[in-house]
């Protein structure tokens, strides 16, 4: 195993990650900022805020196969720049529109669409860049320090965005959400290592190009049970995001104020998992911590229907949930992600990384409209149960192929000196 922390002394991943960090937390201001200002200055309607917020995800679904293939077939390091200058420059029409008092709902889905779809592309290829900024056996340390950084986002996100959008207004926090991507933009361009450039098959066009990805995934042994695991565990998500609200106020009488405590205790299980997400590889064989730790969530997501009583015994079962829940998430994220980047040959990375982002974004819609229907028929409750007992099930995937038999926190097939940074 590698040195803990020997990330700390390379300075090109630090300022990668320190670019990371404050565009995380910038976007979680806009994650909520967007929806504010659609609320408070526009006075959205329920379906318009519906179509907002389902805009950012299909862009992203629609954007996935090419920003896989702009993450294979050209240097990645120049493609995020250009994404979060986009990024940037989108999410400041915002402000603009809300000075020249012209702003008006349409621009809000324009900005919601573009966002998702240039956010896919960066994700897509920072993930498959980071295996040449740092070596094979710091893959684990970097994507944990990575995902440190997004559970930072989660913790301070959203009392950071009451208080903006309450002193400064939604479009001028968002306008500070822009500014973050330039700061990101910055630190990658000061980035010196240089970055091989990738093989790419150009024989490849078309429809043969735009799948590599989905069947690099359905044809490996590791890749196609983790996939199949994200579409399941993705669809039975959409339940818990269609009704956790719904659930919390108007079933357990908890107000809104309350919800956003156990959301944030959310944020603190999420920055405590991604903490000893490294150390835990180091007792226990990588398959039993991927599979054990999806058990857990689901387990705890079983608690969730199981709330009853007076609210502060309900309060308990939620923030029980979202505290382990939300705990074990991060430490399985964290291992599947670095095992990704260990397995796949890089000239299809790119490409895997943004299919495995579309299995999620793409069905979490669905299983959200198939919760909603099943409520409606069946009842919260038992839907809530549903969707627990789905996400528990999902593991199945993992339990009945290879992924059970890991044992070190890298897949030794692939451990090659191709996979080391070049100086």
């Amino acid at each position: 195993m590698p040195s803990a922390g020997a990330l700390w002394r390379d300075r090109e991943f630090l300022k990668l990650w320190s670019g990371q960090t404050i565009s995380q937390i910038g976007s979680r201001i806009t994650r909520d900022g967007l929806p504010y200002t659609a609320v408070l200055m526009l006075h959205a309607s329920p379906l318009q805020m519906g179509l907002l917020v389902a805009l950012g995800g299909t862009a992203a679904l629609a954007a996935g196969p090419l920003a896989g293939v702009l993450a294979d077939r050209y240097r990645r390091r120049p493609t995020l720049i250009w994404a979060d200058l986009g990024r940037a420059a989108v999410l400041s029409l915002i402000p603009l529109a809300a000075l020249s008092q012209r702003m008006q709902m349409w621009q809000l889905y324009i900005v919601a669409a573009l966002a998702g779809a240039l956010t896919i592309v960066f994700d897509s290829g920072y993930q498959a860049y980071l295996p040449v900024l740092v070596r094979g056996d710091q893959l684990l340390e970097g994507n944990r320090k990575l995902a440190l950084s997004n559970s930072t986002a989660e913790v301070l996100g959203p009392g950071m965005t009451g208080f903006l959008v309450k002193v400064m207004t939604g479009p001028i926090a968002i306008l500070l959400d822009a500014a973050s991507f330039v700061v990101s933009a910055l630190s990658i361009l000061a980035i010196q290592r240089r970055e091989p450039a990738v093989e790419y098959k150009r024989q490849e066009r078309g429809w043969h190009e735009l799948t590599a990805g989905f069947r690099t995934i359905a044809a490996h042994p590791l890749l196609r049970p983790m996939g199949l695991r994200t579409v399941t565990a993705a669809f039975f998500s959409g339940f818990l995001a269609t009704l956790y609200t719904l659930f919390g106020i108007e079933y357990l009488g908890l107000g809104p104020a309350v919800l956003g405590v156990l959301i944030t205790l959310g944020g603190f299980g999420n920055f405590f998992g991604a903490w000893i997400s490294e150390r835990i590889v180091e007792r226990f064989p990588l398959g039993k911590v991927m599979i054990g730790t999806h058990v857990v969530a689901g387990l705890m997501w079983l608690l969730i229907p199981l709330a009853h009583g007076p609210w502060y015994v309900a309060a308990a079962f939620l923030g029980a949930s979202q505290l382990f829940g939300d705990m074990a998430y991060p430490i399985y994220d964290i291992h599947e992600l670095t095992l990704r980047q260990s397995v796949t040959p890089p000239e299809v990375l790119g490409r895997v990384n943004a299919c495995m982002q579309m299995l999620f974004k793409g069905v979490v819609p669905l299983g959200s409209v198939a919760g909603g229907l099943l409520a409606q028929r069946f009842g919260v409750r038992f839907t809530l149960t549903l969707a627990a007992l789905g996400i528990f099930a999902s593991s199945l995937w993992l339990i009945f192929s290879p992924v059970r038999a890991l044992r070190g926190h890298m897949h030794p097939a692939f451990t090659s000196p191709s996979k080391q940074p070049c100086a």
